[in-house]
């Protein structure tokens, strides 16, 4: 079965939830939470549009999919077991 969404052309909305979901299923990324979503989609301007639905936020997941695809990360500095950065010990 086609889902609606690929037979008609129209966007794949999904929940910052079920992005999370849809992203580790899929192989694209090895795991994220829906508020790791949140805070990547308020700092980086490339993360695709955001739509407001009702209290939740949503993406289209053919958008989303290719960027998480193509994201460079960068892993943070783990002070907790490094120190704070530039301190040497």
């Amino acid at each position: 079965m086609v889902p609606v969404a690929d037979a008609e052309g129209g966007p794949d909305m999904v929940s910052f939830r079920e992005l999370a979901r849809r992203l580790v299923a899929d192989g694209i990324v090895e795991t994220i939470s829906h508020q790791r979503l949140s805070k990547i989609a308020r700092d980086d301007p490339d993360f695709p549009p955001v739509a407001k639905i009702g209290s939740s936020n949503a993406v289209d997941y053919r958008l989303a999919a290719p960027y998480f695809r193509t994201r460079v990360t960068r892993p943070g500095w783990r002070s907790d077991l490094k120190g704070k950065p530039g301190v040497e010990e």
